[in-house]
């Protein structure tokens, strides 16, 4: 899944300041994307996810009124307030943070893909929880992309799944009920060259690929390493500090 890269322009912000900022923002990072594909032969633009963590529900809204349509956050509770808030707005929310299986049933009343699944208990509750969900509500089935750790302590800082568990991972998944298999996610280690990083997380992806043609997604770069992420085929890019600026004061 590949867009939004061309067709959501931001208009001319309002009155109000923060949209004007936020308007800018956007539109340098979207550039910045656009070069990227670009310089490595892309014909496609990876799908833009703001990462809006720590952000209160209202530059969400000024947000989807610049076009923007998927939105990431990393804690559930915040997400499941926010997104009440806004269950006005069309857009789709991404589950981008480590997630305990009892958070399952909660996430799966709003998310639209949850991108850091990193063991086989968690499936198995995303699985029962969107299957409620289903007959309930009808949702449509969960994305899920198998979190990987790029690092060589299999995920003991930034999380993730060892390479050598990708395959089980991606066989639970494709085998659960509510479930779509979308493909791989990642974060640079910390201190490394995120180009290495992420060629080695697009031959995990052709790896899986062969087995899964299906799983095609690549959720990979933020802020800092967006280039090196699209460079080596990343279908999704997490951007949160570059358009929403710093977290805001508590208090």
């Amino acid at each position: 899944m590949t867009s939004t890269g061309h067709d959501h322009r931001p208009q001319a912000a309002g009155g109000d300041a923060r949209t004007a900022e936020l308007a800018g923002r956007l539109e340098v990072v979207r550039s910045r994307i656009e070069a990227a594909a670009a310089a490595a032969g892309r014909s496609d633009v990876p799908q833009l996810i703001v990462v809006t963590k720590f952000h209160p529900a209202a530059d969400v809204r000024r947000l989807a009124a610049l076009g923007v349509g998927d939105f990431g956050e990393n804690r559930d509770q915040e997400a499941a307030s926010k997104t009440a808030e806004l269950a006005d707005l069309d857009v789709r929310w991404h589950f981008i943070g480590q997630l305990q299986s009892n958070k399952a049933k909660s996430v799966a009343k709003y998310a639209a893909s949850v991108q850091s699944i990193d063991r086989p208990q968690l499936v198995d509750a995303l699985s029962k929880a969107v299957a409620r969900e289903q007959d309930s509500t009808g949702r449509s089935d969960l994305d899920c992309f198998v979190q990987v750790s790029l690092e060589d302590d299999a995920g003991a800082h930034r999380g993730g799944a060892a390479p050598a568990d990708v395959e089980l991972l991606a066989a639970r998944i494709e085998s659960a009920i509510g479930l779509r298999l979308a493909g791989l996610m990642a974060v640079a280690p910390l201190g490394a060259d995120p180009e290495a990083a992420f060629n080695k997380l697009a031959a995990i992806s052709e790896a899986l690929r062969v087995a899964h043609p299906a799983a095609a997604g690549i959720s990979a770069g933020m802020s800092q390493d967006l280039e090196a992420a699209v460079k080596f085929g990343a279908t999704h890019l997490r951007i949160g500090s570059d358009i929403l600026g710093s977290r805001p004061a508590v208090g």
